[in-house]
């Protein structure tokens, strides 16, 4: 009775350790160890026994080893020879010897039993959440296909195969995207952690530039097999992305092969990213020509490197230039300065002898604009009236961190100095 006892308890576990894909061994020996726990607890110490289990079967079989004396002094660990002869009905036992007898589970009690169901189911638990948690970090920058099983304002949950859940945060989700339940998602594994020892939290990520470089390497089949090699993708999710590459043979457009005929390989990209615009540029570890190429289209006449690295870089260019280098809200300068790893500053190229004579250094007006706000408009490489008047105001309050009212006060003092 007390065996089918034991096999229950095994049993009790088994679906549980099916559906967490726990194998065999590993559950087995859980259960050795757990009942040993349970045996030193009631009985402050588990020398004397020794439990059984048998993998193939499913069966644990527990024995209290006592040595046969005299005189009993510990009856946990101890027996007569007539205790012996009347327990098994063999009498061929002398003093000194060792008797082995099957230990009942009944003699845990219940409460005992309780613990025993609790710390098992505990440990196992422990060992899927170990097992989640180095199958994911293994597969960390890896692209993930799932099915959205629940959204939240601030988050989106996605449940894989085995029931584990992955999420994606609001801030790793392109802006202006929308999910339902059951849509079909792809992302990258950004990350996995161990949150006060809960079930590992997976992170996924759809505004990552790794998640960039990935589409890249499944749409196109030269940079899977090495003959294109991505150098930097720099990413300002939802607006614009830059990608930097570079051929090792001559043979191979690596842009072209990037962007495919009539645009066949990006446009896929494209279309996951949100409709998210896409440079691809060719490689260059002169950081000056990578500048030149990333700010196309806008052509570029001299760069300034500075004389440190954490210096400003300053980009000259013809006025009607600047608008193009700098971009919607101004993300293409941005991003090119994210692709050398420096700050750049667009300065605009004053010529003689044109109408630019005409124009006004900002620092004319101090008088009618606040120092500190001339201050920010120099910054952003905004040095005269006509290079301020250039840039929509919008680009102006958003890159020089300016309320729309100041924008709006700065530019109808700087138009009525041009107003006859």
């Amino acid at each position: 009775m007390e065996k089918e006892q034991v096999i229950t308890l095994i049993d009790a576990f088994k679906d549980f350790k099916e559906e967490k894909n726990i194998d065999r061994p590993v559950m087995m020996g859980v259960l050795k160890d757990v009942f040993l726990t349970q045996i030193a607890k009631t009985f402050g110490s588990s020398d004397n026994f020794d439990v059984i289990v048998n993998v193939d079967k499913g069966t644990c079989e527990i024995y209290q080893n006592f040595e046969i004396v005299e005189e009993v002094e510990n009856p946990h660990s101890q027996m007569t020879l007539d205790d012996v002869k009347a327990d098994s009905g063999d009498d061929d036992y002398e003093i000194g010897d060792s008797y082995a007898r099957i230990f009942p589970l009944s003699a845990f009690g219940r409460r005992g039993i309780l613990n025993i169901r609790q710390n098992l189911q505990g440990r196992i638990m422990d060992i899927e959440k170990a097992n989640v948690y180095k199958k994911y970090s293994d597969k960390v920058g890896e692209i993930f296909n799932g099915e959205i099983y629940q959204t939240w304002s601030k988050e989106v949950l996605i449940l894989d195969e085995d029931g584990n859940e992955l999420h994606i945060p609001k801030n790793e989700q392109i802006p202006g995207e929308r999910f339902k339940k059951n849509d079909t998602v792809r992302a990258i594994i950004k990350s996995v952690e161990m949150k006060n020892n809960t079930t590992p939290y997976i992170t996924l990520s759809r505004t990552s530039p790794e998640f960039l470089e990935r589409l890249f390497e499944m749409e196109v089949p030269e940079i899977a097999d090495g003959l294109i090699t991505i150098k930097k993708v720099v990413r300002v999710p939802g607006e614009r992305a830059k990608v930097a590459v570079e051929s090792y043979d001559d043979r191979i457009d690596p842009i072209g092969a990037c962007i495919g005929v009539k645009g066949s390989r990006i446009s896929g990209i494209v279309r996951e990213l949100r409709n998210e615009n896409i440079d691809v540029l060719q490689w260059s570890a002169n950081p000056q020509i990578l500048i030149q190429r990333a700010l196309v289209p806008a052509h570029v006449s001299s760069i300034d490197m500075g004389q440190g690295s954490d210096d400003k870089v300053k980009v000259y260019m013809q006025p009607d230039e600047v608008k193009k280098g700098i971009g919607r809200g101004g993300c293409n300068i941005q991003l090119a300065g994210m692709l050398v790893g420096r700050e750049l500053e667009v300065w605009r190229e004053i010529a003689k002898g044109g109408d630019d004579e005409e124009d006004v250094l900002l620092s004319e007006f101090s008088n009618e604009i606040d120092q500190w706000v001339l201050d920010k408009l120099v910054g952003i490489g905004c040095d005269t009236a006509k290079s301020v008047l250039a840039i929509d105001p919008e680009d102006i309050a958003k890159r020089a961190d300016l309320e729309d009212e100041t924008v709006a006060d700065v530019i109808k003092i700087l138009k009525a100095e041009f107003e006859d």
